[in-house]
């Protein structure tokens, strides 16, 4: 379970690098939040200047317990070469990762 809950926050970093601007543009940070919240969890979101954004937020699930497991929510969207702008939500829990998205084969 936990195998795939790494694969699928592995996925979406992939999904973002592949996502990257091409032609050796400079992409600066235009506004970055991080906020950890202890044991219980984490939140963070950016915005690039190339038009990426990204928002997640980490949440402890039965805490303490033989069952703890780590809930993750959150968002990426980017601008392709061909200036068509793509989002994916996603969750990954002991589901395994679920992306949405309205270019995503359902």
């Amino acid at each position: 379970m936990k195998l795939m809950l790494v694969f699928g926050i592995m996925s979406v970093v992939l999904a973002c690098a592949w996502a990257a601007p091409q032609g050796g543009k400079d992409v600066e940070v235009v506004e970055q939040t991080y906020e950890n919240t202890g044991f219980d969890g984490y939140k963070f979101s950016y915005t690039l200047s190339d038009g990426t954004t990204r928002t997640e937020q980490g949440t402890v699930i039965n805490a303490g317990t033989e069952n703890e497991s780590l809930s993750v929510k959150g968002s990426v969207t980017w601008v392709a070469p061909d200036g068509q702008s793509y989002t994916v939500n996603f969750v990954a829990d002991e589901n395994g990762f679920q992306p949405e998205g309205a270019h995503l084969p359902k």
